[in-house]
């Protein structure tokens, strides 16, 4: 591996790891009608850095991790234009968890699927990320965030939101 992959996968990996936390946190502040400024801009930055670090690796086929960073690079400035330009104002607000929400399953999804394929136990129980194990757990994921979700489009309403 030369040291341009690897300080690539280094950054790619720490990027997307602290948007994931960052998201979790944001996540967590639609529940509970808090308003994160600070991890929304951290999300935000790390998880659009995510998938454009993700183009930077060499490739030869279109594989389902970049379908994932399409789809969050075109769900990521509506996030950012919902959250800043409209200030969550009527329905951005709402527009803005489901889009952030969107983004965060996506990186979580490639996480697992990262997790299976480099973790020797969990590979050796779906190789081709096709078998039961990895279906299941990636279908419980999504599970989770469809339920997730709706809590934080229902909880993150105007009259509720504290800035922390």
């Amino acid at each position: 591996m030369s040291l341009g992959i690897t300080i690539l996968n280094i950054l790619h990996v720490g990027l997307s790891l602290i948007g994931i936390i960052a998201g979790l946190l944001v996540l967590f502040g639609f529940l509970t009608s808090t308003r994160l400024d600070g991890w929304t801009k951290v999300f935000l930055g790390t998880t659009i850095a995510t998938s454009v670090t993700g183009f930077m690796y060499p490739f030869h086929k279109f594989l389902p991790s970049h379908a994932f960073g399409i789809i969050s690079l075109i769900v990521l400035p509506i996030a950012i234009y919902a959250r800043y330009p409209k200030r969550l104002a009527g329905g951005w607000r709402r527009t803005f968890v489901i889009t952030s929400t969107v983004a965060l399953y996506l990186n979580v999804f490639v996480l697992i699927a990262q997790i299976f394929d480099k973790v020797p136990a969990l590979h050796a129980l779906a190789p081709a990320q096709s078998e039961p194990p990895f279906l299941i757990t990636e279908l419980a994921n999504l599970a989770l965030f469809i339920v997730l979700g709706i809590f934080a489009a229902i909880k993150f309403r105007v009259e509720a939101v504290q800035p922390a």
